[in-house]
């Protein structure tokens, strides 16, 4: 496989999970038996991508004290796990950019800590060479928050509680080329001017993925993953699956 890097975001402050940030650092909120960030990386890892660089800011050190553990790494001896400290205040596109010396290759993985996701990340890889762009970003149809009703003349005519929505949305599992810390600064949110501008140049690619993916943003996605963990027997999951989803590796 591919000597291929994997950048992870891992400074922000998790504000809207203040619930569980204000003592652990989002990256390491738990997901059944593992840290959320341990999750991503074992969707990696998996598929053949075992060199991880963790972006580090808010709460910082308790991250890298956690990878560092003699039991981590007698868990996982083949990851390679590289640490750079981005600042707490740093945006994600500025933190990426601290970066561009460490990274040698021509393509590079780049991901939120939250997302977790069944993406074939080799099929993910081999379009984004096929298509030859500088950035390849992972589109999702999130689960919308409210149940959609359909209307014909004042009567609903069907009822869908919190179906998958028609729209794609930014799901993250990026692929980029080194073109892209042209687009960077040390101020930049990625999601904006440089996601923006390569759109507007046709440099931005879109790898659609329908199968499973949910984000950890709020307390209660929280909830609803380590319930998809536990078998739908402890939360607000109301599909149930044999497994979780995003557990690929087994």
């Amino acid at each position: 496989m591919d000597e291929i890097p994997v950048v992870i975001l891992c400074g922000g402050q998790g504000m809207r999970l203040r619930e569980l940030t204000e003592t652990v650092p989002k990256p390491l909120v738990p997901v059944g038996e593992m840290t959320l960030v341990e999750h991503v990386m074992k969707i990696y890892a998996h598929q053949g991508f075992k060199r991880f660089v963790l972006l580090l800011g808010y709460k910082g050190p308790q991250i890298r004290e956690y990878f560092l553990s003699d039991d981590f790494k007698r868990k996982n001896p083949e990851y390679r796990i590289d640490f750079v400290d981005t600042g707490e205040k740093t945006q994600t596109g500025g933190r990426i950019k601290m970066v561009e010396d460490s990274i040698e290759s021509e393509t590079f993985f780049v991901n939120y800590c939250d997302g977790l996701s069944d993406v074939d990340l080799k099929s993910l890889l081999e379009f984004h060479r096929k298509m030859g762009k500088i950035a390849t970003l992972t589109g999702v149809h999130p689960m919308s928050r409210f149940g959609i009703i359909e209307v014909e003349g004042g009567i609903a005519k069907s009822f869908k509680e919190k179906p998958k929505m028609s729209g794609i949305v930014n799901g993250g599992y990026f692929v980029f080329n080194r073109k892209i810390f042209e687009y960077l600064d040390k101020d930049s949110v990625l999601e904006e001017e440089p996601l923006m501008r390569l759109s507007k140049e046709g440099q931005l690619a879109v790898f659609e993925h329908d199968g499973f993916w949910l984000c950890m943003d709020t307390y209660k996605e929280y909830e609803m993953l380590n319930d998809i963990w536990n078998g739908g027997k402890t939360g607000p999951t109301r599909v149930k699956f044999s497994k979780p989803p995003w557990k690929i590796w087994e």
